[in-house]
C-alpha cells in the first residue's frame, strides 16, 4: 500500500496544481473568428498538408499555439451530421441529427414538396409541428447581437446548408431551406427577431433559396418572395461575382454566388473561375473589412463546406485542394487581426472514412500509389494489383469482381475517385466518421482551448472569451 500511495504523490500534486491555477479571464475578446471546415477530420489536415507542403511542412492551422481534441457525438448518433455539430459548437446544447439549433426535446421531420408551382419544388414545405416538437436553443452569433457586435456568416457551402444555417435560424430540419432562408429577412414573415436588423455579411453559395419561383428559376421560392431585394431594401448591397464583391461598400452585404449551381454550391477550389468567383480568403478578407467598423467587436464563422462534399465523392484531390483554400482563408484572417482582443477558432464539425495507408518514402506524392521504401516500386495487394495512399472505408459505386489495375492510371487526377472498402451503391454517398478532431486556436480567450472536450464546451470556450 505504502508504494502505491507514493505512486499516486506526483498525479495528485498535479491535479491540485490545475485546480489552483487561475481562470481565464473574461471578455478577453473583442471579436471572434470561427473557422470550420466541413468534414475537417485528422486525415485530411495530415494528408492536406503534405500535398501542399511536405511532410515537414505547417499548414497555417499548425501554427495556432494552442490545441485540443473534441468528441463529436451527436444526441442521438455515434456519428453526427453537420447541423447538431455545429450546433454544439454555436449554442452548447446536444441536440438530434438534421435538427438546426433545437433542443434536444426536437425530433427531425423532412419538408415535403410543394405543388403549388410547376415544376414542384422539393423541401419548400416544412412539416415541423407548430407546437410541441422542442424549443430553440439561442446562438452565439445572436448573442453577439443582442451584444451590438457585428456579425458574418461566410461559406463555400450554400448560405443555407447546414453549417451557416445553424448561426442564424432555428428548425426541426435543416433540408427545409427555403424556411432557413427567410429567417435571414429583417421585417419579414418568418423572421429570426433574435437577429435584431439583420446578420450584417452573408456570403454563400447559391441564390435559388432566396430568389422567386420561375421558368428560368425552377427551384425558386414557391412563396414568390425575392430576398435578395427585401435584404437590399433594407440597405444591404448585393454581389454575384468577383466584380460586384469587390464594388460592394463594407457594411452590409449579401453575397449568392451562382458559377456552380449545377452542383448546388460554390465552385470547388480546383475548379474556380477567379475572375467570376472570389476565394474563400477573398470572402474572409471582405468580410473583416465590413465588420470591423463596428467599435464593439464581431463574431465572424467561415466556413470550407466544400471539403465535405468531395470527401462524400471519394474525390480525394478536390477535398483536398479546398483544405488548402480553407486554410488561406486562415492566414489572410491571421494577417488582418491583433491577436490581442480577437479569437482565432479553427476546427470541424466530423470526420469522414478516408484512411492513410502503406509504407511509402517520404517524399512520395499523397495522391500516388504507395510504394515500397527500400524498392521504390509499386507495394501490392493480396491480388497483385498496386493501390493507393489514400483511400476510403466506404463510398459510392458497387463492388467490382476484380479490381482496376491502377499501375498506369493517374491516380493525382482530380477527377480520380479513390477506392473504396465498402461499396454503397451510389456516388457521392460516403458516410461520415466517427472520430473525433482536432481544434487549434490563438488569441484572446485561447488559453481555456486544451484536452479532450465534448464539442458543447467549445460554446462555453466562446461566451467566456466574450465575457457573456
Amino acid at each position: 500500500m505504502k508504494l502505491i500511495r507514493h505512486s499516486l504523490a506526483p498525479l495528485a500534486a498535479c491535479m491540485l496544481a490545475l485546480l489552483a491555477a487561475p481562470s481565464q479571464a473574461a471578455g478577453e475578446a473583442k471579436n471572434i473568428i470561427f473557422f470550420l471546415g466541413d468534414g475537417l477530420g485528422p486525415v485530411t489536415v495530415t494528408a492536406s498538408r503534405i500535398f501542399k507542403y511536405g511532410e515537414a511542412g505547417s499548414l497555417a492551422m499548425d501554427a495556432l499555439p494552442r490545441s485540443a481534441r473534441i468528441k463529436t457525438y451527436s444526441l442521438d448518433a455515434q456519428t453526427t451530421d453537420s447541423a447538431p455539430s455545429m450546433a454544439a459548437y454555436m449554442t452548447g446544447v446536444k441536440s438530434r441529427n438534421e435538427t438546426v439549433s433545437m433542443d434536444g426535446a426536437t425530433f427531425s421531420f423532412e419538408p415535403a414538396t410543394d405543388t403549388s408551382v410547376t415544376p414542384n419544388v422539393r423541401n419548400a414545405v416544412s412539416k415541423c409541428p407548430a407546437t410541441g416538437n422542442g424549443t430553440p436553443v439561442p446562438t452565439i452569433l445572436e448573442q453577439a447581437i443582442a451584444k451590438g457586435k457585428a456579425t458574418g456568416v461566410v461559406s463555400t457551402a450554400r448560405l443555407t446548408h447546414a453549417t451557416p444555417a445553424v448561426t442564424y435560424s432555428h428548425h426541426c430540419n435543416r433540408n427545409a431551406e427555403y424556411e432557413l432562408a427567410r429567417q435571414a429577412v429583417p421585417g419579414g414573415a418568418g423572421y429570426n427577431a433574435a437577429l435584431g436588423s439583420g446578420v450584417d455579411v452573408l456570403m454563400g453559395g447559391i441564390s435559388y433559396y432566396w430568389r422567386p419561383h420561375s421558368a428560368t428559376n425552377t427551384r425558386g421560392r414557391p412563396d414568390g418572395r425575392d430576398l435578395v431585394a427585401e435584404l437590399q431594401a433594407k440597405g444591404y448591397s448585393y454581389a454575384s461575382d468577383m466584380t460586384s464583391l469587390k464594388a460592394a461598400p463594407n457594411g452590409k452585404i449579401i453575397a449568392l454566388f451562382d458559377q456552380a449551381i449545377s452542383e448546388g454550391h460554390m465552385s470547388y477550389e480546383i475548379d474556380r473561375d477567379p475572375v467570376k468567383e472570389p476565394s474563400l480568403a477573398e470572402m474572409t478578407v471582405k468580410a473583416i473589412d465590413s465588420l470591423v467598423k463596428n467599435d464593439k467587436g464581431y463574431f465572424l464563422m467561415v466556413e470550407g463546406g466544400r471539403i465535405d462534399h468531395a470527401l462524400h465523392g471519394t474525390n480525394a484531390k478536390r477535398a483536398l485542394s479546398d483544405t488548402i483554400a480553407f486554410d488561406d482563408a486562415i492566414k489572410a484572417a491571421l494577417a488582418k487581426v491583433d491577436l490581442k482582443d480577437t479569437l482565432v477558432i479553427v476546427t470541424g464539425d466530423h470526420d469522414h472514412t478516408m484512411a492513410f495507408n502503406g509504407y511509402s518514402p517520404l517524399g512520395n506524392d499523397i495522391l500516388g500509389k504507395s510504394k515500397d521504401i527500400k524498392t521504390k516500386s509499386l507495394q501490392k495487394a493480396a491480388d497483385g494489383l498496386p493501390y493507393t495512399t489514400l483511400v476510403f472505408g466506404n463510398g459510392g459505386g458497387p463492388r467490382k469482381a476484380v479490381r482496376d489495375d491502377l499501375t498506369t492510371v493517374d491516380t493525382a487526377d482530380k477527377n480520380y475517385l479513390q477506392e473504396v472498402g465498402i461499396p454503397l451503391g451510389t456516388p457521392g454517398t460516403e458516410t461520415h466518421g466517427g472520430g473525433d478532431l482536432g481544434l487549434f486556436a490563438a488569441g484572446a480567450g485561447s488559453t481555456l482551448v486544451k484536452g479532450t472536450l465534448d464539442n458543447t464546451k467549445v460554446y462555453s470556450i466562446l461566451k467566456t472569451a466574450f465575457g457573456f
